[in-house]
Formats: structure tokens, C-alpha cells, sequence
């Protein structure tokens, strides 16, 4: 959707000789390794995944051709770089399966897990690993995703660096402190979620006024598309391009009232308000590990 970021250095994700896992070979995890194979920063038969699933396994296996196993524990000591891609309660099994398995002090873990810190993850891990927390988003399926990452204590700039390069080839990627990451997945982890409801609820507004379904969904979602690129593209405020299509005693000014009528700025900052709280709690375990990012690195 926009121009991203150019970088003056280029930084290897891994090393010579050495492999990259991908652990959770579910939508997000071969999202990520398509944009590693497509963007040739690893060759396939450098890369390998594991899941619990032996279905999905085969399935990604064969999607992306590259091995995928439920027993992938002999891979982990050559690894140079393991994606985390799992649900957040699955960490702490999946730490322990990488630390048993022969995991070496100096692979990186990227972990793309709602909510769970960079010091729960090194807490668990119980080793000096390099730690990368990422949020993602969904669109990273079609290349316009949305990732923030952060380091954890015992990560270098190059090491986010070879995060951000990884995210990249599927969107954008914007290093952040910590301390914003439940607030990032509320907005833009679950934003798509909040985009989708409002084209719906448009493309139904269509319908109601005359217009066929399909017609409707296409002109919604090629307007919000076009939206998203003004604001990027031109950066100007969203209220400053607002203006610019709003008439005075047009049809933009009455429908904006009335949807200023239904609060609809109070409704969207209470969703993400409310999600914000959600993810603050997803990867608490029983030992109720800190979460805060308080003491973790900055971002960049």
C-alpha cells in the first residue's frame, strides 16, 4: 500500500550453514515464510517449520515445499533464527521442547505471541537467547500487513534488524517500545477486525439504498483502500482530507452528522480501549510474570 522503509545496511537473517524455524505452521506462520521464500531472504532448503498438527503439517508442507514436522526437535540446534508462531498459553511448552531440544545460546526467538512479554518469554526460556517480540497483523497475507517489533535484554540492534527485515517482506515493520505493545495489538493487531465490521456494515448500507451486494462490497473496499493510501502517501491529517470531500450543505456533511449523532468516535476508543485490556491478560500464566516492558530496551 505504501513505500517501505529503505534500509542503508543490509543485514543477513541468518547465518552461513545455519537454518531457520518457523514453530506454528498455522494462516500467520506460513504468511511469514512465504515472505521469507518469495523474498529469497532464505532459500527453501534452508527453512524448516514444525506444528503439533500432522494435518496442518502436511498441508504447509506441501503449500509451501519446504519440511514441516510434528517431531522437529532434531532440527533445533541448527537453527540460527526460530519463529514463534503459536497461541500465547503454548509458550511455555514450546520454550521448553527448544531449550530441550539443544537450542544454542546464540539463535534468535522472534515471537509473534499476543501478549507475552519479552521478559516472561526470557523467563521462561531460562536462558540468555536473544529475544524479538513482533505484533503482526492479518493483512501481512496479501503483503500490506502492519508489525511493530521490540528487543528483549539480551537482543542487539542487529537482531531487531534481522526481525524487521523478516517483516518487511510482508508490509510494514516500525520498531516500538514495549510499553506500547498491548495498546498496538488492540489498534492495529486487531484492527482488521474493526475495518471488516465497517465495510460490512457499509457494503449493507449499499444494499439498502439499491445497490447489488457485490457492487456494494467492491466500492467499499476499493474506497477504504484508496483512503488508507491518501492518508499514507500524502501525509496529511485525516481530518484535513475529510475536509477536502465534505461540501458545505453536501451529502458527506449529513452523513458524517449522523454518524457523529451515533458516537461513532466513542464507540471505535472504547473497543480499543476495551481490547487494549484483553491483551494486557493473554499471556499472563499461573506465575503471573510481569508483563510491563518496564525494565526491556527501547524499541529502536
Amino acid at each position: 500500500m505504501s513505500k517501505k522503509p529503505e534500509h542503508t545496511e543490509t543485514v543477513s537473517v541468518i547465518g552461513e550453514g545455519a537454518t531457520l524455524g518457523v514453530i506454528g505452521a498455522g494462516v500467520m506462520g506460513q504468511t511469514l515464510l512465504r515472505g521469507l521464500l518469495s523474498g529469497k531472504l532464505v532459500a527453501h532448503d534452508r527453512v524448516w517449520a514444525g506444528d503439533k498438527n500432522p494435518a496442518t503439517c502436511d498441508a504447509a508442507s506441501e503449500a509451501l515445499g519446504i519440511a514441516v514436522e510434528s517431531d522437529y526437535q532434531a532440527r533445533v540446534s541448527g537453527a540460527d533464527l526460530i519463529l514463534l508462531c503459536v497461541k500465547p498459553n503454548d509458550a511455555p511448552v514450546v520454550l521448553a521442547t527448544l531449550r530441550n531440544a539443544g537450542l544454542r545460546r546464540e539463535t534468535l526467538l522472534i515471537s509473534i505471541m499476543a501478549g507475552v512479554g519479552t521478559d516472561r518469554l526470557e523467563s521462561l526460556l531460562g536462558t540468555e537467547n536473544p529475544v524479538v517480540r513482533a505484533m503482526p497483523n492479518t493483512p501481512a497475507v496479501v503483503g500490506e500487513g502492519m508489525t511493530v517489533i521490540c528487543r528483549g535484554r539480551y537482543a542487539s540492534k542487529t537482531d531487531l534488524q534481522r526481525a524487521q527485515a523478516i517483516f518487511e517482506a510482508v508490509g510494514r515493520c516500525i520498531p516500538v517500545d514495549e510499553v506500547h505493545f498491548n495498546a498496538v495489538t488492540a489498534l492495529s493487531g486487531s484492527g482488521p477486525g474493526y475495518q471488516f465490521l465497517i465495510m460490512e456494515a457499509l457494503a449493507d448500507a449499499g444494499v439498502r439504498v439499491g445497490l447489488p451486494r457485490q457492487l456494494a462490497l467492491t466500492l467499499v473496499a476499493q474506497t477504504a483502500l484508496g483512503s488508507a493510501r491518501m492518508v499514507l502517501s500524502t501525509g496529511r491529517h485525516p481530518a484535513a482530507l475529510r475536509d477536502d470531500v465534505t461540501t458545505p450543505a453536501g451529502c458527506t456533511i449529513g452523513g458524517l452528522l449522523m454518524l457523529e449523532d451515533g458516537r461513532i468516535r466513542s464507540v471505535l476508543a472504547r473497543a480499543v480501549e476495551e481490547a487494549t485490556k484483553i491483551s494486557a491478560h493473554l499471556g499472563m500464566g499461573p506465575n503471573k510474570i510481569s508483563e510491563s516492558g518496564g525494565g526491556q530496551r527501547s524499541g529502536d
